[in-house]
């Protein structure tokens, strides 16, 4: 016979050790606190361990807790996975993405159709925002992120690969350049573009660069590299910005690099998941697919 503990109890376990709070996960279940705190001192003792450490206002699990709810929470997702898929009957399975909308935009969408066609059976939701998910609400499967991400219960955090940050421009203002762009001071006398939420700024590529003077005050300024990227395109200045995200406009042409060299490496962007769902087969598909293709992307196969 198997040594299952009752359903409720799981439940008010994995719901108050996500959220953090009896309140909460009563919220979450639509039953009172005390019917939480109840379900879980039954648990614990249906297990004869405690699960929680209790003040008069706070919870935090306890190493037994914490090794418990990551199980329990990977096991109710395998279940809704599997509830999910039976009531589709043989439907698409649907995967939700949250991206920054610059990758989105210059990285992701572009190459979305090759998913599809190596995972008919998935369809992909493409949501882009500033603000980071909500991943335990369960609305999204994946968010990628640029930047630091601060860390949360339940949820790993992949960074991708590094990315070389280089300065672009269109040919036309490559050609005509007076003087020639042949070393980075000679960029003293261009106007740059700004891309003022990037981890890698001007005035840092000046320092890499041997601190090299240039005009820091002109030139316009954006709060998204899809923007400053659609204006070097448009002969507007220069821009600097990440290899991934100009890949399509050094390909078609609209943008080179200045110089040979690819560009100042750093950490740019990650990936997030809740812990419980990294083995849903959707998400394995996705990760891996994004993996073959930021091996295809990578700084050295950009032209010069």
């Amino acid at each position: 016979m198997r040594r299952i503990p009752s359903l409720k109890s799981l439940q008010a376990f994995e719901a108050a050790a996500r959220r953090g709070s009896f309140t909460a996960a009563a919220h979450e279940l639509h039953v009172t606190a005390s019917a939480i705190s109840h379900q879980i001192r039954f648990l614990e003792q249906g297990i004869g361990l405690s699960l929680f450490h209790r003040d008069t206002r706070t919870i935090a699990l306890t190493d037994a807790g914490e090794a418990y709810f990551q199980q329990v929470s990977e096991a109710f997702s395998m279940i809704e996975a599997a509830t999910r898929q039976i009531e589709r009957h043989g439907k698409t399975d649907i995967l939700t993405v949250h991206s920054v909308p610059s990758f989105a935009a210059q990285w992701l969408m572009p190459r979305l159709s090759r998913f599809s066609a190596q995972h008919g059976s998935i369809d992909v939701r493409l949501y882009a925002s500033t603000d980071p998910a909500d991943l335990a609400a369960g609305l999204v499967d994946v968010d990628i992120r640029y930047g630091s991400v601060l860390p949360s219960r339940g949820v790993i955090t992949q960074p991708l690969p590094d990315e070389a940050v280089m300065p672009l421009c269109s040919p036309d203002l490559l050609a005509r350049a007076d003087p020639p762009l042949r070393t980075p001071a000679a960029l003293r006398h261009q106007t740059l573009i700004h891309s003022e939420v990037n981890l890698l700024k001007w005035a840092d590529w000046a320092r890499l660069n041997g601190g090299v003077e240039l005009d820091l005050d002109r030139g316009p300024r954006f709060d998204r590299s899809f923007m400053s990227i659609s204006a070097a395109v448009d002969g507007q200045g220069i821009c600097l910005e990440s290899h991934l995200l100009v890949e399509r406009e050094v390909q078609t042409g609209s943008l080179v690099r200045i110089f040979p060299d690819s560009g100042h490496r750093i950490a740019c962007h990650s990936i997030s998941m809740l812990r419980a769902k990294q083995n849903v087969p959707k998400i394995k598909a996705f990760l891996a697919w994004m993996g073959d293709e930021l091996a295809l992307s990578s700084a050295d196969r950009v032209p010069g």
